[in-house]
């Protein structure tokens, strides 16, 4: 292991990658930000041909397993899909973005330069009572970037991309609140991971893997995957946490440890051990259903190439796909511990019984 010089405070490192502009399919920025806090922590790095940022603990057995952990980078957002004589832009979604949630919000145009720009819609003393009476489509709203119709073409083009814009927020206690918590928490938790295993004894190789275009379908899980070829995977993500107006049957609580998920896209053999490793190290946790797609990138693991067995640990986030996802420090820090664990844990006589003989 390199020395630790250059290792940050976890919440640093958090806001610092959620400060940047990753939509998905331009993670690019992020990508350097994960690169550099990671490599005193990591043996080696590949940044492949889509900008899936690849980082390898190397393990000490002579034949070492292979453990993958996958955490998202990509951010939703927004694309230019036209210029108007005025200069306002026009735009359409990139991943699941809410219209009610762009309602005068700050977005940034990554155009020939970067341009920061606000969200507008009709005032509301011009809004006829009809129109009172519909929720505003995104078609009804225009990125207005202070510039004519001439100036606005000279640095904006249709297919730019436009990333939301928000200030992390420290909130009571150790909780936090911005934009792009989904999934930036999840390689927070992936960084909490590499620095404890730095203490641990791991027989496995632990890939650490920061993945692009999750919201968009999980194209960079699979990739990696596919270069990988882990014995395990799991994926680090988020989970919807209890709030106001969120249905009884959802009963994940922030602040109350990581979620294992239970389901199709679950390993009964990985999530018993998870579970075993959460009572062992008395790290709290609580579960959850999934009956079939995680909506995660344990899918796109779990059905690449011949398959990979596969687990989700989330992170409970209040308000997702919003810029004001909440969280707890708490959950990224026991995720950290608990992906740190499960992969110490993992050697060959784990890996026994997953597969039948090679034929």
């Amino acid at each position: 292991m390199d020395d630790q010089i250059g290792i940050v405070d976890t919440r640093d490192f958090l806001q610092e990658m959620c400060a940047a502009a990753g939509v998905a399919g331009t993670e690019d920025s992020v990508g350097d930000i994960v690169t550099r806090c990671f490599r005193p922590l990591i043996d080696d790095v590949l940044r492949d041909a889509m900008g899936n940022v690849i980082m390898r603990i190397r393990g000490s057995a002579e034949d070492p397993p292979a453990v993958m952990v996958a955490a998202h980078m990509d951010e939703i957002g927004l694309i230019v899909t036209k210029v108007e004589e005025r200069g306002f832009l026009r735009f359409a979604p990139v991943g699941g973005v809410d219209p009610r949630n762009l309602l005068a919000a700050e977005v940034q145009v990554m155009g020939r330069e970067c341009l920061p720009g606000v969200i507008g819609v009709k005032p509301p003393h011009l809004i006829s009572a009809e129109e009172r009476k519909r929720a505003i489509e995104m078609k009804d709203m225009y990125i207005d970037v202070g510039l004519d119709g001439e100036a606005a073409r000279e640095l904006v083009q249709v297919g730019d991309m436009i990333a939301l814009r928000r200030q992390t927020q420290d909130l009571a206690g150790d909780r936090m609140a911005g934009k792009a918590m989904d999934d930036r928490a999840g390689v927070a938790t992936l960084y909490e991971a590499a620095q404890k295993l730095d203490r641990l004894r791991c027989a496995a190789d632990v890939y650490l893997v920061a993945t692009v275009q999750e919201e968009v379908g999980l194209r960079g899980a699979m990739i990696s995957t596919y270069e990988i070829m882990p014995d395990v995977g799991i994926a680090a993500d988020v989970t919807v946490a209890s709030s106001p107006g969120i249905p009884p049957t959802v009963d994940v609580q922030v602040g109350e440890g990581p979620v294992l998920a239970q389901g199709a896209n679950i390993h009964p053999h990985l999530y018993g051990r998870l579970l075993h490793i959460c009572k062992e190290e008395r790290i709290p946790h609580q579960m959850e259903i999934e009956p079939g797609h995680s909506g995660t990138d344990a899918w796109g693991m779990q059905v690449t190439k011949s398959g990979v067995p596969t687990a989700v640990v989330s992170i409970p986030l209040r308000y997702m796909h919003t810029t004001v996802e909440m969280l707890s420090e708490s959950d990224i820090k026991n995720s950290g511990a608990l992906l740190a664990h499960f992969a110490a844990s993992v050697d060959r006589e784990f890996l026994e019984g997953f597969y039948e003989d090679s034929w």
